[in-house]
């Protein structure tokens, strides 16, 4: 068997995990040939391929589920979607994925390592997937607070006079955000599915007490007791989750609206002062034009020893009447 393709096997219960890493054409071969998968599931859990948004399907004999999870790339600052698909059987789970989530890496070694956690985890499948799904939601709170630092950060930095320097980060932290609503916005509802329909689960002994006590002769249903607190403690914590994300989404688009006043407020600060400023120095260069046309015979001043300074004065005049009129409008 290949090496990207291992399984870990209950003792006590009839369960298995088979975790297989960046699935090629030997990996979805092997699927097909030992569950008999449909060709439209194996073909969305290749590797090169990429869901555009969570799935789930009730297929005969077993379920198909794609579910996309946030990972923050250190080198270029970006959350992006990493996909995780599930093969959910009787008796077994099979994960395929790209081995960059690390609470689902950390559990699968944790149970291939430690018996006591493996068999604690290993108890039906619902206890297995929950888990999975629970850790992989947990680590999605980093990034939110991440997120929420990088805000207070931005805040800090607007109204400490550094707009222009923000304008990038905003967009920065709003592109993380959107993009982090993307992978999230879906989960509530496949979730929401997964709890509707019954899953049938292989007799595990010390079966707990369903919800609905099914027919003598019928299977036990996926959906015990313990389900609905399950599925409806990761239904929560979708909502909190994008809750989380609607309430960054507000406010990172408020903070980039209020940097937008202020980069405009001192950039008309600045046209102001200028336009004022040309229009004070508007009649020394309307004086110097004049006396600089070549109307020599007919120019005052031309002979007069002190004409020199007597321009120069009267273009201070102009200037310093423009200045006390722009003064007392109060434009300065």
């Amino acid at each position: 068997m290949q090496k990207e393709i291992n399984t870990i096997n209950s003792v006590k219960s009839r369960l298995s995990w088979t975790n297989i890493i960046n699935a090629q054409k030997k990996e979805i071969d092997y699927l097909k040939r030992k569950y008999k998968f449909s060709e439209l599931d194996l073909k969305d859990s290749l590797a090169e391929h990429y869901a555009q948004r969570p799935k789930f399907y009730v297929r005969n004999g077993y379920h198909f589920l794609i579910l996309q999870f946030p990972v923050y790339n250190k080198k270029t600052r970006i959350i992006e979607a990493e996909e995780i698909d599930f093969f959910i059987g009787k008796d077994y789970i099979i994960t395929l994925h790209k081995n960059t989530l690390s609470p689902l890496v950390e559990l699968y070694n944790l149970c291939q390592s430690d018996s006591f956690y493996r068999e604690q985890y290993f108890g039906d499948i619902t206890s297995l997937l929950y888990e999975m799904l629970s850790n992989l939601q947990e680590y999605c709170y980093p990034m939110l607070d991440q997120i929420s630092v990088s805000i207070k950060n931005i805040k800090n930095n607007i109204f400490a006079g550094r707009e222009r320097q923000m304008v990038t980060e905003i967009l920065h932290v709003k592109r993380n955000i959107l993009g982090y609503r993307k992978i999230m916005q879906s989960h509530k509802n496949v979730i929401q599915k997964m709890y509707r329909d019954k899953i049938q689960s292989a007799p595990i002994k010390k079966a707990k007490i369903l919800m609905n006590q099914p027919a003598k002769g019928q299977p036990n249903a996926w959906i015990e007791e313990k389900t609905k607190i399950y599925f409806n403690d990761l239904i929560e914590r979708t909502k909190e989750i994008w809750d989380n994300l609607g309430e960054q989404k507000e406010m990172i688009e408020a903070l980039e609206d209020t940097n937008s006043s202020l980069v405009s407020f001192k950039l008309n600060d600045i046209m102001r002062t200028l336009t004022i400023f040309s229009v004070i120095v508007f009649p020394l260069t309307l004086l110097a034009a004049i006396f600089g046309m070549n109307t020599v015979n007919s120019m005052p001043f031309m002979n007069d020893p002190n004409g020199f300074w007597i321009v120069m004065q009267l273009m201070l005049v102009g200037g310093l009447i423009m200045f006390l009129f722009f003064k007392r409008k109060k434009w300065l």
